[in-house]
């Protein structure tokens, strides 16, 4: 539920779902910045909207789950 980057000064990740190595969709806080490139891979959403995800992905699991990222 709660996930901090090890990588990026601690950075709070909450609701993360990893989906490619490091890469994950979480929760920010930064909702302004939503939208625009200040991430470092990561698909970043308003908390209530990673919240909802996260627990989608946990009621029907990853097996169930497909993440696809449309450049």
């Amino acid at each position: 539920r709660m996930h901090y980057s090890s990588k990026y000064e601690n950075s709070p990740m909450p609701h993360s779902i990893f989906f490619y190595g490091g890469y994950a969709i979480h929760g920010t806080s930064y909702l302004r910045d939503l939208g625009r490139p200040v991430s470092h891979g990561c698909v970043r959403l308003a908390p209530r909207n990673a919240a909802r995800l996260y627990a989608l992905v946990k009621r029907y699991g990853m097996r169930a789950t497909r993440i696809s990222i449309v450049n």
